[in-house]
Parts: C-alpha cells; structure tokens; sequence
C-alpha cells in the first residue's frame, strides 16, 4: 500500500509539472505537446512487447524445450490468478530477465540463458514471481502514463529552447511573457524533474513487485539471494547500452558500468531491496507462514 500511495503521488507531481510549464508557455504548448506525447506512447503500449522482444533478440521457447521454466511460470500464473504469459528466452551471458505486455491477457516473461546458469531452481522461481508481479499490477501500463506525461514536458522543454527568448518575450495578449533566463531555466529544469520524477514512479514499482513476488512464491529469501546473484553477473558482464530497455530488467543491465547512467538508474539500490526482502521473510517466518495460502496484494 505504501508503494502504491508513493506512485500516485509521484503521478501527480509529475501531472502538477506538466500544468506548470504548459501554464508558463501559454494554452496551446500544453495541448499540442500532450496530444502529441499520447499519441507515441499509445502506440508504444500496444507494441512495446514486440518491440522490446525483438531489440534483444528474444526467441519463444515451447514446454518442451523448457519444461521447468514452464512448470514454474503456470503454477506462479495460477496462484497470482492471471493468464499464465507467454515464455521468451535471450540468448545473453548476462543474469536477467523482464516482464512485457499491456495486461495480463498479453503478458510476457524473457529470461536470458545466463540466468538460467546462475541461479538454482528457488531463486529462479523468485524472479518469475517478482516479473508476474509486474504483470499483475499493471506496470506496464503506469509506466506508459508516466512517460507519456514524461514526454510531455520535455516536448514543451524543448519548444522553449527552439523558439528561444524573442517568442517568449509577450504572450498574445499582450502581457509580459517569460524572461529569457526564465526561458532558459524551463528548457533546463523542466525536462531534468520530469525525468527523476519518473525514475522515483519506476523505482517504486520495482519495490512494489519485490514484495508481491516474495508473497506470491512464499520465499523473499530466495528472491534476496537472486537479486544479489544478478547484480554481480550484471556487474561482471556489461552489456550492449539499450538505455530505453533498461528499466524493464529485473536489474539494471548497466549495473557494472560507471558512467553518467547510473545517476539516473530507473532501479532502487539492491542492497536496500535485498534488506526488505530479508526483513519480509523474517515476518513470514514470524507469522508461520507455510506458503500454502498466498494473498496476493493489491
């Protein structure tokens, strides 16, 4: 519930950050740059998967080629209660994996081979369930929102700085309009907060999905260990840069690499995730809990 009231929030902020600078450049940049930011991102929704899959190369794989994988995914599938998705595999030395599809209906989980070499069967069904979990909750779809407004203010931002401080001097009706180095800070400023703002909304669901997985496999400690199995492959085995992909992975892809990236990481520090996970699985363990009844939250 608190991750949920932390992404509402964020939303809002990041809808209060669109009304101000379509406010501060006058009624039609608002309109135009939120029809067109929907538009990109509408098309986004319903094609991301296909997109996404295709960017890294994943392949469907059957039940007989990966009967475990499948076994794992139906029974997580049921307990979760939705649709069991469609089973992707990358072809990738890195650990990793990542949920896609616009809802349960067209859901989709990718693993890579290297995760199947790294983690045991516990830890395995622990990442399946954290992905699940985004599939349950509708990330995908928070995500489009958000970058839809996202988009927004940087198209806006970005109007600011082609048109540049002789458009911005009056407003049609006359009025003193903004100054240049106001024009200057907004092309600036805007964009940046927008962006940490979505980070924080992507941050959060990844908590949100750490807890619900924990709860939907009964075993956050397995999960906790995958996790730190994950950001040491990512660690030792750096990637190809697909920076518009990287918050789909359980992990950051780029966890390995110190560059200006990792100041804007669309993840939470794995040590702050794992300490939850483990904080989660000792209440479990407090309450007794036997794994066989698993609410899912909502």
């Amino acid at each position: 519930m608190k991750n949920q009231i932390k992404t509402l929030v964020l939303l809002g902020l990041l809808s209060v950050v669109l009304i101000g600078i379509g406010g501060a450049l006058g009624k039609g940049f608002l309109l135009a740059s939120l029809v067109l930011s929907l538009a990109m991102n509408v098309g986004a929704y319903f094609f991301s998967d296909r997109l996404v899959l295709s960017m890294h190369g994943a392949q469907e794989v059957s039940p007989a080629e990966a009967p475990g994988l499948h076994r794992m995914v139906e029974e997580l599938s049921q307990r979760a209660g939705i649709p069991k998705p469609r089973v992707f595999m990358m072809h990738e030395p890195q650990p990793n994996a990542f949920a896609t599809g616009r809802n349960p209906e067209h859901g989709v989980v990718a693993v890579t081979t290297g995760i199947l070499q790294v983690l045991d069967e516990r830890e395995l069904r622990g990442v399946l369930a954290h992905e699940l979990a985004h599939i349950k909750n509708r990330d995908i779809l928070l995500s489009t929102i958000a970058a839809a407004v996202a988009s927004a203010v940087t198209y806006m931002a970005h109007a600011v700085g082609f048109m540049g401080s002789m458009f911005m001097g009056r407003d049609e009706d006359g009025d003193e309009g903004l100054s240049p180095l106001q024009t200057l800070a907004l092309a600036l400023v805007a964009p940046i907060a927008a962006t940490l703002i979505q980070m924080g909304i992507s941050r959060s669901r990844e908590y949100l999905a750490d807890q619900s997985g924990g709860e939907l496999s009964g075993d956050p400690e397995a999960l906790a260990r995958a996790l730190e199995k994950l950001e040491a492959g990512a660690m030792a085995l750096p990637v190809e840069a697909r920076p518009a992909t990287a918050s789909l992975f359980i992990v950051s892809p780029f966890a390995g690499m110190q560059s200006i990236l990792s100041l804007f990481s669309t993840h939470p520090r794995t040590e702050e995730r794992v300490r939850r996970l483990r904080e989660q699985a000792m209440q479990m363990s407090t309450r007794g809990w036997s794994g066989s009844a698993l609410p899912f939250p909502h």
